[in-house]
């Protein structure tokens, strides 16, 4: 019997959609009015019957041999009338999803006509494995076609409303049959999305480590941006010292270096030293501050045997176990004048005598010096000899303290908890936003050596993944009168997640409090960070900050 909806729909009265909710309404009607006249005798039969369904749905919890036998009109009407249902398929999902469809009209065609196509004719010979062999597949490549998961769900939805459309139109629709075709349209949901979601985590597994493995790289090309030999910053004084370190391990000439204490001078003597022509041959450091005055001479020069109380063998002495390496002399200012003198005389002569020697012997050896203090405020304060600085003047070095490269701290702080993680065997992620801005606002009279020790006592201390500012030590937590820091940052304001910060957003919110307390003015701003006008402006567009910040 033909509906008067579906006579509204072939007339052209109302829309596919349209008469398909009618013809529902109609069909659910009838149903109930047919239970109603016919429960008194199937009353008797009716828990059987329930439970003899259950036990014959023997394909995906939902389809029974008997429902297989009533799809079988439907697969080869379907078959039969492939192409008009397909674009009718295709008109409703376009129309539904736009310009966000994921598929063409030639790959909808290809992917589900195709597959829908296989699958039919699988059901009209009962072969189940082989119907949802075809229909996985398609779940798997709409899955690495990156198409969303609701979108998937509305085109079977839309392939069940164009199926009975062509059934109404054809007068073959029935209650039965429209039951079993709805269970066919759910295994069909399904196989597509259990396939759909395996080649989506397969896919994204794939594109993970794709980008762990790019995210590697760039990191690793990042931190040979960031690290020279051992120093880590990537500010324009540091990138100027590198410059520096390259030209003076080309030359062959003595030098001096000067920095604060903790600035890193032993770090920057083995850099002058890996990448000189000397890097194959020994290189050896002394504290001269850690070695009393009166045993120096013997530690540096050596000494014969039986030269004093106590030289019960001979000792070549530091100079002749660096020869032809680089011997580092830290804190030169503390070695006694008579010392200083005897120093000279090696470095003129490539030559040194040992305690309680007769004769030279010649070394190879080149020197570097340090101190903490100004060289000529030294030299005039009697500390250092004259003629030893202008020996070891020619090449200087000065390395810039923390304070005046502020930006390279979360540089640093990465640096400490990776090499503090590994040594202490623990998991910190990172440091909290309160802590980060205590260290920025500090000014580091102990410089990098300071920073250190600093992460150190919170990996100590602190027994949570995430540094906190109760986890440093107490000079960093009361450091609201410090005038000495360049810039200063308010502290964040409350949130309600407050969660760790990265280092990327350390470094982006110490360019955007900068910027604002500037007024946006870049030059300014530049030269607080201590980086280049050139490295603002790409930091800028990096974080997508707003040039104009006020």
């Amino acid at each position: 019997m033909v509906t008067s909806v579906t006579r509204k729909f072939e007339m052209g009265k109302v829309s596919s959609f349209e008469a398909l909710q009618g013809t529902k309404a109609e069909a659910e009607t009838r149903a109930r009015i047919e239970f109603a006249g016919s429960s008194d005798s199937r009353s008797d039969n009716a828990g059987r019957e329930h439970h003899s369904a259950r036990l014959s749905l023997r394909y995906f919890h939902l389809l029974a041999d008997q429902d297989l036998e009533t799809l079988h009109s439907v697969c080869e009407s379907i078959i039969a009338r492939q192409n008009a249902i397909v674009e009718d398929w295709y008109q409703q999902y376009s129309a539904h999803f736009g310009d966000s469809c994921t598929l063409s009209r030639e790959e909808f065609a290809r992917l589900f006509g195709e597959a829908f196509q296989h699958a039919h004719f699988a059901l009209l010979r009962k072969d189940i494995g082989e119907y949802s062999k075809e229909i996985t597949k398609l779940g798997d490549l709409l899955g690495q076609r990156r198409m969303p998961l609701a979108e998937l769900i509305a085109s079977i939805h839309f392939f069940r409303s164009s199926v009975r459309s062509m059934l109404y139109r054809t007068g073959a629709f029935s209650q039965s049959l429209d039951i079993a075709f709805d269970k066919l349209s759910d295994t069909k949901i399904i196989l597509l999305v259990s396939e759909y979601f395996r080649s989506d985590m397969t896919a994204a597994k794939e594109a993970s480590t794709t980008l762990e493995r790019q995210a590697a790289t760039a990191r690793l090309a990042a931190s040979e941006k960031q690290t020279f030999h051992g120093l880590v910053g990537a500010t324009a004084e540091m990138r100027q010292l590198h410059r520096l370190i390259k030209a003076a391990a080309a030359s062959k000439a003595n030098l001096l270096i000067i920095g604060e204490s903790g600035t890193g001078k032993e770090l920057v003597a083995g850099a002058v030293h890996k990448i000189s022509g000397r890097s194959e041959k020994p290189f050896i450091a002394v504290n001269c501050s850690a070695i009393p005055k009166d045993l120096i001479e013997s530690e540096l020069f050596g000494y014969k045997r039986g030269a004093f109380s106590g030289a019960t063998a001979e000792s070549p002495g530091l100079f002749r176990a660096a020869d032809g390496g680089t011997l580092f002399l830290d804190e030169i200012t503390e070695m006694s004048a008579e010392t200083q003198s005897k120093l000279l005389r090696a470095i003129q002569e490539r030559a040194i005598r040992p305690v309680g020697a007769t004769r030279e012997y010649p070394v190879d050896v080149r020197l570097i010096a340090s101190s903490n203090r100004d060289p000529k405020s030294m030299v005039t304060g009697g500390h250092l000899r004259e003629d030893l600085y202008y020996r070891l003047q020619s090449v200087v070095l000065a390395i810039p303290p923390l304070r005046q490269r502020r930006s390279d701290i979360p540089l640093l702080v990465e640096h400490f908890i990776r090499i503090f993680n590994q040594r202490l065997e623990r998991a910190v992620t990172g440091i909290d936003r309160t802590a980060f801005d205590a260290l920025l606002r500090y000014d580091w009279p102990g410089n990098v050596r300071e920073l250190s020790n600093a992460i150190e006592r919170a990996f100590t201390f602190g027994d949570d993944n995430l540094i906190s500012l109760s986890d440093l030590p107490d000079s960093l937590t009361n450091i609201e009168d410090q005038s000495r820091a360049e810039v200063k940052l308010e502290p964040p304001p409350p949130t309600a997640n407050y969660a760790a910060i990265t280092l990327a957003e350390m470094e982006c919110q110490l360019i955007e409090r900068t910027l604002r307390k500037n007024s946006g003015n870049k030059a300014k701003t530049a030269k607080q960070l201590r980086i280049s006008r050139k490295q603002l402006y790409s930091k800028i567009d990096k974080y997508n900050l707003s040039p104009d910040l006020e």
